[in-house]
């Protein structure tokens, strides 16, 4: 009997024995299993101060890697009164009996503009000369989706000169290039005929920096009166046309001078270095290092 008890306590030592040796093995495992389990959840993690930084270092490498996308300023911000962009003089040579201009509506005058002249001179039976003066302006913004302002205006200009020389009706167009008129310009001339007679049109284009200029001038001979000189009206729309595109310089702060630059090839090269010259970004240099020569003169005083 006191064997069997004996037996009985040495089995159950044994049994507790057992279990405290099987705890104590999966100790270890469990903590190293909650130690991969913490690493995993660092690596994934925010930065929030756990882990390696991996993905901190990452998340900065992609933003250095990609910065937001930038374009240069547009040189001009506004519009001269379009009413106003042509002298009193060059009105009364080719409108001479216009009494004042009609300036069209526009819901931002900052952006577009356009104002026209019409001048009927009666002769009686001995016929009448037809005038017709009209000034277009617009602008373009620098848009970071869509492009520089003066490139917009160049993409505008074209279309301009194409949509002159697609005019319906228009009896051989012909386009030859002005100088000194902006950054580029040419002129579009060609006949219209009309039941009132044969109407010589001349459209003069030109765009400087990131404003595009479209004067269109025609005259007639009505009522039995001979038409006007073709090259006389090519003349004096391409001296109206570089007085309106100086009057855009003008208001801008820029002389009459700025009306007068290179050539359009030249322009192509010139014009982006110009516009980039403008940009703020020597004025931050400037300051950065003001900046930083401040801070150093601080700390060595200290």
């Amino acid at each position: 009997m006191q064997r069997r008890v004996q037996r009985d306590q040495q089995e159950q030592r044994a049994t507790r024995l057992h279990r405290v040796l099987v705890c104590a093995a999966a100790v270890p495992v469990m903590l190293i299993a909650a130690g991969c389990s913490s690493d995993s959840g660092s690596d994934g993690g925010s930065g929030d101060g756990g882990g390696d930084g991996k993905s901190a270092g990452s998340a900065s490498a992609s933003a250095s890697a990609s910065p937001s996308p930038t374009v240069r300023p547009a040189a001009y911000g506004k519009l001269p009164e379009p009413c106003e962009v042509l002298s009193k003089k060059t009105l009364g040579d080719l409108v001479p009996k216009a009494k004042s201009g009609k300036e069209g509506s526009s819901s931002d005058t900052a952006t577009r503009g356009n104002c026209s002249w019409d001048s009927l001179d009666n002769n009686g039976v001995k016929g009448s000369q037809f005038r017709w003066l009209n000034v277009s302006m617009l602008r373009f913004e620098s848009d970071a989706g869509r492009g520089a302002g003066d490139a917009r205006a160049r993409e505008h200009y074209l279309k301009q000169l194409q949509d002159a020389e697609a005019t319906d009706g228009a009896k051989s167009p012909k386009t030859d290039p002005v100088t000194g008129t902006g950054d580029e310009a040419a002129v579009v001339r060609y006949e219209l005929k009309k039941k009132e007679g044969t109407f010589k049109q001349q459209t003069v284009v030109a765009r400087v920096e990131n404003v595009v200029v479209t004067l269109d001038y025609n005259g007639a001979g009505l009522a039995g009166d001979k038409s006007p000189s073709a090259d006389d009206l090519v003349k004096d729309a391409k001296r109206a046309a570089k007085e309106a595109v100086a009057s855009v310089s003008a208001a801008n702060g820029e002389g009459a001078a700025s009306s007068t630059s290179p050539s359009p090839s030249e322009s192509a090269t010139e014009s982006p270095s110009k516009s980039a010259s403008k940009s703020p970004s020597k004025s931050a240099a400037k300051s950065a290092a003001k900046s930083t020569s401040e801070r150093a003169s601080a700390s060595a005083r200290s």
